[in-house]
């Protein structure tokens, strides 16, 4: 008997000592939730990118149950960051009950990304609106927010006020928010209106600008840049050859011509002149055609033309 009163004693003990034995690993304090909303980015929707830190002193793997909004559908990506930043996929269990979906999934790193496609962009002619809410699934140690103005949006209105904003990398214009530590439970809104004439998204739109000025001394670039001159200067030196030498061998074929005699078609050939044979007998060609006349011949026997004597 007194046996099991001094187990139950120290149990008691242990509980009060270490209550976080109590909660148990389920619902841990996430270190920081960063949530980015790109509206009208690659889509004609809104992404919404979570980004889970959890504290270094967690013993990980942890299994986490993240909410979305159950008109989200499946999740666009879970993965787990990695120490050399790549991301590989997470798998992950959901459940839909009334408007939101329960992801459920294993942390195996200190930074987990969640990302969907939030359709409910309310679109009245050139007005855009959407309100973001977190459902308070977990204890934050701090809350921030990061609103992308889509391309030739006007007019951006975020709800809680986020300053003026500044231009990112990619030429786009960021408005952030810190909202610092959220207890479990507690809700948190964020709601977003602009102004925009077209359908166009953000990601047709962006262009990739070199990361330093691009000049002579860009790698790559200054010894073509340098040598330039002496490219087109060595071009021009062989187009005025090739030039020169084409025009010597043109007039080359002309001379060449004018001194060379034509030779005529075989119905413009010249008769032979009447020769005398070693007999002493005068040989008569046709002076129309050519042909040989025998002795005696006043016609020609192959076209009929009267003979030339003498």
């Amino acid at each position: 008997m007194w046996r099991r009163t001094v187990l139950i004693l120290a149990i008691i003990f242990v509980l009060m000592v270490f209550p976080s034995l109590v909660t148990g690993q389920g619902q841990p304090e996430l270190a920081s939730l960063e949530v980015d909303l790109w509206p009208e980015y690659d889509r004609p929707t809104v992404l919404v990118i979570y980004r889970i830190g959890l504290p270094s002193t967690l013993a990980l793997p942890i299994g986490l149950n993240m909410r979305i909004p159950a008109a989200a559908g499946a999740p666009n990506a879970i993965a787990a960051k990695q120490p050399d930043g790549s991301l590989i996929t997470v798998p992950y269990e959901s459940t839909t009950e009334g408007e939101w979906t329960t992801l459920t999934f294993t942390a195996t790193t200190p930074e987990t990304q969640l990302e969907y496609y939030d359709p409910r962009l309310n679109k009245d002619g050139s007005q855009r609106d959407f309100s973001f809410i977190w459902p308070g699934d977990y204890t934050i140690g701090n809350l921030a927010i990061q609103v992308q103005q889509p391309f030739d949006a006007t007019e951006m209105n975020i709800s809680p006020d986020m300053g003026p904003g500044e231009r990112g990398a990619d030429g786009l214009t960021y408005y952030t928010g810190e909202y610092g530590a959220l207890n479990a439970e507690q809700t948190f809104n964020t709601s977003v209106s602009y102004i925009k004439d077209s359908d166009t998204l953000t990601s047709t739109n962006l262009s990739v600008d070199p990361i330093s000025p691009v000049d002579d001394s860009t790698q790559g670039r200054s010894r073509l840049m340098s040598s330039l001159p002496y490219v087109l200067g060595g071009l021009g030196i062989l187009l005025l050859f090739g030039g020169g030498f084409w025009y010597w061998q043109s007039s080359r074929n002309k001379a060449e011509q004018v001194r060379r005699p034509r030779h005529k078609s075989a119905g413009q050939r010249q008769p032979a002149p009447n020769q005398v044979t070693a007999s002493g007998q005068e040989n008569i060609y046709c002076h129309q055609c050519g042909k040989r006349a025998g002795p005696g011949d006043k016609f020609c026997r192959a076209c009929g033309t009267q003979l030339r004597s003498g």
